[in-house]
Protein backbone atom coordinates (compact mmCIF):
# COMPACT_ATOMS: atom_id res chain seq x y z
CA UNK A 1 0.00 0.00 0.00
CA UNK A 2 1.28 3.42 -1.02
CA UNK A 3 0.53 6.50 1.24
CA UNK A 4 1.55 10.45 0.24
CA UNK A 5 5.14 11.05 2.40
CA UNK A 6 3.48 13.55 4.98
CA UNK A 7 0.56 10.75 6.12
CA UNK A 8 1.00 7.88 7.68
CA UNK A 9 -1.10 4.41 8.27
CA UNK A 10 -2.90 5.99 11.30
CA UNK A 11 -3.44 9.22 10.11
CA UNK A 12 -4.42 8.12 6.49
CA UNK A 13 -6.96 5.35 8.18
CA UNK A 14 -8.73 7.99 10.49
CA UNK A 15 -8.74 10.65 8.00
CA UNK A 16 -10.46 7.76 5.52
CA UNK A 17 -13.16 7.28 8.51
CA UNK A 18 -13.77 10.90 8.72
CA UNK A 19 -14.04 11.19 4.72
CA UNK A 20 -16.37 8.09 5.05
CA UNK A 21 -18.55 9.26 7.43
CA UNK A 22 -18.98 12.49 5.65
CA UNK A 23 -20.26 11.24 2.62
CA UNK A 24 -22.65 8.61 4.06
CA UNK A 25 -23.96 11.40 6.33
CA UNK A 26 -25.27 12.90 3.03
CA UNK A 27 -29.16 12.21 3.48
CA UNK A 28 -30.65 12.38 0.44
CA UNK A 29 -34.39 11.35 1.47
CA UNK A 30 -34.40 14.57 3.73
CA UNK A 31 -32.80 16.52 0.84
CA UNK A 32 -34.18 15.13 -2.12
CA UNK A 33 -38.19 15.25 -0.94
CA UNK A 34 -37.17 19.07 0.32
CA UNK A 35 -35.79 20.11 -3.09
CA UNK A 36 -38.88 18.60 -4.42
CA UNK A 37 -41.17 20.20 -2.52
CA UNK A 38 -42.70 17.11 -0.96
CA UNK A 39 -43.84 16.81 2.80
CA UNK A 40 -40.93 16.33 4.88
CA UNK A 41 -40.13 12.45 4.91
CA UNK A 42 -38.99 12.13 8.55
CA UNK A 43 -43.06 13.45 9.14
CA UNK A 44 -44.37 10.51 6.80
CA UNK A 45 -44.66 7.12 7.57
CA UNK A 46 -42.23 5.50 10.06
CA UNK A 47 -40.41 8.40 10.48
CA UNK A 48 -37.23 6.97 7.99
CA UNK A 49 -34.73 8.85 5.63
CA UNK A 50 -34.49 6.04 3.69
CA UNK A 51 -36.17 4.83 0.18
CA UNK A 52 -38.52 3.42 0.95
CA UNK A 53 -40.21 5.60 3.64
CA UNK A 54 -39.75 8.30 0.79
CA UNK A 55 -42.28 6.22 -1.64
CA UNK A 56 -44.62 6.63 1.08
CA UNK A 57 -44.93 10.31 0.11
CA UNK A 58 -46.28 9.09 -3.65
CA UNK A 59 -43.06 10.58 -5.27
CA UNK A 60 -41.82 7.56 -6.93
CA UNK A 61 -39.02 9.10 -9.07
CA UNK A 62 -37.99 10.68 -5.76
CA UNK A 63 -37.90 7.20 -3.93
CA UNK A 64 -35.89 6.27 -6.87
CA UNK A 65 -33.38 8.83 -6.52
CA UNK A 66 -33.02 8.40 -2.87
CA UNK A 67 -32.02 4.96 -3.32
CA UNK A 68 -29.47 5.72 -6.29
CA UNK A 69 -27.92 8.44 -3.87
CA UNK A 70 -27.59 6.12 -0.83
CA UNK A 71 -25.67 3.94 -2.94
CA UNK A 72 -23.51 5.82 -4.67
CA UNK A 73 -22.40 7.74 -1.64
CA UNK A 74 -21.23 4.52 -0.63
CA UNK A 75 -19.90 3.69 -3.77
CA UNK A 76 -17.85 6.65 -4.00
CA UNK A 77 -16.66 7.18 -0.26
CA UNK A 78 -14.71 3.52 -1.04
CA UNK A 79 -13.61 3.95 -4.17
CA UNK A 80 -12.03 7.51 -3.98
CA UNK A 81 -10.03 6.71 -0.59
CA UNK A 82 -8.89 3.46 -2.17
CA UNK A 83 -7.54 5.59 -4.81
CA UNK A 84 -5.67 7.72 -2.71
CA UNK A 85 -4.57 6.04 -0.04
CA UNK A 86 -5.19 2.02 -0.87
CA UNK A 87 -7.59 -0.66 0.01
CA UNK A 88 -7.10 -0.86 4.38
CA UNK A 89 -7.99 2.97 4.48
CA UNK A 90 -10.96 1.93 2.24
CA UNK A 91 -12.00 -0.29 4.82
CA UNK A 92 -12.33 2.15 6.97
CA UNK A 93 -14.01 4.68 4.54
CA UNK A 94 -16.47 2.00 4.57
CA UNK A 95 -17.06 1.37 7.51
CA UNK A 96 -17.40 5.70 8.59
CA UNK A 97 -19.84 5.61 5.40
CA UNK A 98 -21.98 3.04 6.47
CA UNK A 99 -22.08 4.78 9.88
CA UNK A 100 -22.64 7.79 8.63
CA UNK A 101 -25.74 6.84 7.32
CA UNK A 102 -26.88 5.19 10.39
CA UNK A 103 -26.35 8.44 12.43
CA UNK A 104 -26.35 11.50 10.37
CA UNK A 105 -24.51 14.51 12.77
CA UNK A 106 -26.57 16.43 10.70
CA UNK A 107 -29.81 14.81 11.70
CA UNK A 108 -29.14 14.54 15.38
CA UNK A 109 -27.71 10.84 14.45
CA UNK A 110 -31.11 9.63 13.68
CA UNK A 111 -30.89 8.36 9.90
CA UNK A 112 -31.64 5.15 7.75
CA UNK A 113 -31.39 1.51 7.97
CA UNK A 114 -28.32 0.83 5.43
CA UNK A 115 -29.56 -1.52 2.73
CA UNK A 116 -28.49 0.69 0.06
CA UNK A 117 -25.41 1.89 1.69
CA UNK A 118 -24.65 -1.34 2.38
CA UNK A 119 -24.99 -2.47 -1.84
CA UNK A 120 -22.86 0.86 -2.73
CA UNK A 121 -19.96 0.03 -0.56
CA UNK A 122 -19.96 -4.15 -2.27
CA UNK A 123 -20.21 -2.14 -5.76
CA UNK A 124 -17.43 0.51 -4.27
CA UNK A 125 -15.09 -2.78 -3.66
CA UNK A 126 -15.77 -3.53 -7.14
CA UNK A 127 -17.05 -7.24 -5.25
CA UNK A 128 -19.01 -8.14 -8.15
CA UNK A 129 -19.78 -11.99 -7.61
CA UNK A 130 -20.71 -11.24 -3.84
CA UNK A 131 -22.75 -8.09 -5.32
CA UNK A 132 -24.96 -10.33 -7.80
CA UNK A 133 -25.09 -13.22 -5.09
CA UNK A 134 -26.46 -10.33 -2.64
CA UNK A 135 -29.17 -9.91 -5.64
CA UNK A 136 -30.01 -12.96 -6.39
CA UNK A 137 -30.57 -13.87 -2.61
CA UNK A 138 -32.47 -10.70 -2.34
CA UNK A 139 -34.63 -11.73 -5.04
CA UNK A 140 -35.37 -15.35 -4.01
CA UNK A 141 -36.31 -14.76 -0.56
CA UNK A 142 -38.51 -11.56 -2.03
CA UNK A 143 -40.36 -13.49 -4.30
CA UNK A 144 -40.52 -16.31 -2.18
CA UNK A 145 -42.04 -14.57 0.80
CA UNK A 146 -42.88 -11.18 -0.35
CA UNK A 147 -40.75 -9.66 2.52
CA UNK A 148 -38.51 -7.02 1.71
CA UNK A 149 -36.85 -6.59 4.73
CA UNK A 150 -36.56 -10.16 5.19
CA UNK A 151 -34.78 -10.26 1.88
CA UNK A 152 -32.35 -7.63 2.93
CA UNK A 153 -31.80 -9.80 6.42
CA UNK A 154 -31.01 -13.21 4.39
CA UNK A 155 -29.11 -10.96 1.39
CA UNK A 156 -26.79 -9.00 4.44
CA UNK A 157 -26.53 -12.25 6.55
CA UNK A 158 -24.87 -14.38 3.62
CA UNK A 159 -22.54 -11.32 2.46
CA UNK A 160 -19.78 -12.33 4.72
CA UNK A 161 -19.82 -15.72 4.15
CA UNK A 162 -19.71 -15.37 0.46
CA UNK A 163 -16.89 -13.38 0.89
CA UNK A 164 -14.88 -15.05 3.11
CA UNK A 165 -15.49 -18.30 0.42
CA UNK A 166 -14.45 -15.78 -2.50
CA UNK A 167 -11.23 -15.21 -0.56
CA UNK A 168 -12.24 -11.53 0.57
CA UNK A 169 -11.11 -12.35 3.92
CA UNK A 170 -10.92 -8.39 5.06
CA UNK A 171 -14.08 -7.39 3.60
CA UNK A 172 -15.89 -10.16 4.80
CA UNK A 173 -14.47 -9.14 8.61
CA UNK A 174 -15.66 -5.67 7.49
CA UNK A 175 -19.08 -6.40 6.21
CA UNK A 176 -19.84 -9.43 8.82
CA UNK A 177 -20.00 -5.71 11.21
CA UNK A 178 -21.77 -3.98 8.98
CA UNK A 179 -24.53 -6.77 8.76
CA UNK A 180 -24.36 -6.86 12.43
CA UNK A 181 -25.73 -3.03 12.06
CA UNK A 182 -27.91 -3.76 9.81
CA UNK A 183 -29.64 -6.52 11.41
CA UNK A 184 -29.87 -3.94 14.86
CA UNK A 185 -31.20 -1.34 12.68
CA UNK A 186 -33.90 -3.79 11.31
CA UNK A 187 -34.72 -5.07 14.79
CA UNK A 188 -38.52 -3.55 14.71
CA UNK A 189 -38.89 -5.23 11.12
CA UNK A 190 -37.48 -8.77 13.01
CA UNK A 191 -39.99 -8.27 15.44
CA UNK A 192 -43.14 -7.60 13.41
CA UNK A 193 -41.59 -10.74 11.09
CA UNK A 194 -42.00 -12.87 14.18
CA UNK A 195 -45.53 -11.50 15.50
CA UNK A 196 -46.48 -11.58 11.76
CA UNK A 197 -47.16 -8.45 11.57
CA UNK A 198 -44.65 -7.43 9.03
CA UNK A 199 -46.13 -5.71 5.74
CA UNK A 200 -45.46 -7.74 2.57
CA UNK A 201 -44.25 -6.20 -0.98
CA UNK A 202 -47.36 -5.54 -3.17
CA UNK A 203 -49.92 -4.32 -0.32
CA UNK A 204 -50.95 -0.47 -0.15
CA UNK A 205 -49.29 -0.54 3.10
CA UNK A 206 -45.25 0.54 2.24
CA UNK A 207 -42.64 -1.77 3.89
CA UNK A 208 -41.03 -0.14 6.53
CA UNK A 209 -37.18 -0.94 5.59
Amino acid sequence: MVFPMEWSLVSAIAAAFAFGYLCGSVPFGVLLTRLAGAPDVRTVGSGNIGATNVLRTGRKALAAATLAGDMLKGTAAVAITNMVFGRDAAIASALGAFLGHLFPIWLGFKGGKGVATYIGLLLGFGLWLALAAFGAIWLAVAFASRYSSLAALCASAATPAILWVLGERRTAALFLVLAILLWIMHRANILRLLNGTESKIGRSKAERT
